[in-house]
């Protein structure tokens, strides 16, 4: 069910772009991934349920290992930990996660509208392709920025200053869709407006600061008329005046661009 807090300046900028987080957005990974940073934790003698964790999952290891075992990510014990943890979550949790429900439907829309789509994950480059599969949404993505590309992860917005480097565009002519509120935090600090799901396990008050928040991606694709990301499109009278163009100087062809056709 949509919560009705959009910002009603959102929709004035046209969107050409969707920044999209991957884990508890698009697929329901966020159980997965705490249970293996547990397991991986309890091998090297670290005891760390699965609930405490569980909380922390949308920040990256570099957030994670130094708030529940002191452990900073990029000591030799750190890397081992995460290694283990990103082998654990690959081999023995991915094959049981699920796409979020309506997910390919919705990013296929996203296509359909002419948006172009880049990942801002925390999520390692290794483990991005494998869950965009599980995903079902691989074929859909244009572009991708990860933990790779940012010297820390959520909620610092580096992550997501380079999904916009990566698709080209202005944060104002972006739109991000997360699940966290870390998701929440990086966007607004971008300066990137945010639409928040709450399939990922988070209350309404912890993804307050976004435009809107919406059960799951077939909750936003059900109401998306009247979504920010119908804002993607050009008013009837801007594409009547571009055909009427076209047709005026495009010789007997008569040929519509891209861009027009929209």
């Amino acid at each position: 069910m949509l919560i009705p807090i959009h910002d009603r300046t959102a929709r004035r900028a046209r969107i050409e772009s969707v920044l999209l987080d991957v884990d508890g957005t698009l697929i329901d990974s966020n159980q997965a991934h705490a249970q293996a940073w547990s397991e991986a934790l309890a091998e090297a003698g670290f005891r760390v349920s699965v609930g405490r964790i569980r909380w922390l999952i949308g920040m990256g290891g570099d957030r994670i290992l130094p708030a529940v075992a002191s452990i900073e990510a990029d000591s030799p014990l750190g890397k081992l930990i995460d290694a283990r943890r990103r082998d654990l979550f690959l081999r023995r949790h991915l094959a049981h996660c699920a796409p979020q429900p309506g997910a390919r439907r919705l990013l296929q829309r996203f296509a359909d509208e002419g948006l172009r789509q880049v990942i801002a994950s925390s999520a390692r480059p290794e483990e991005l392709e494998p869950l965009l599969r599980r995903a079902g949404v691989d074929d859909l993505i244009d572009q991708a920025a990860t933990s790779a590309d940012a010297a820390a992860s959520k909620p610092d917005p580096g992550i997501v200053q380079a999904a916009l480097q990566r698709a080209g565009v202005a944060a104002a002519a972006a739109v991000m869709l997360g699940d966290t509120p870390y998701d929440v935090a990086a966007a607004r600090r971008a300066g990137v407006r945010i639409v928040a799901l709450r399939c990922g396990g988070w209350d309404d008050a912890s993804l307050a600061g976004a435009v809107a928040i919406y059960d799951d991606p077939e909750d936003l694709l059900g109401h998306y008329d009247e979504s920010v990301f119908a804002s993607s499109r050009l008013p009837p009278a801007t594409v009547h005046r571009a055909l009427r163009r076209v047709t005026q100087q495009g010789g007997r062809h008569g040929h519509v661009s891209p861009t027009a056709r929209r």
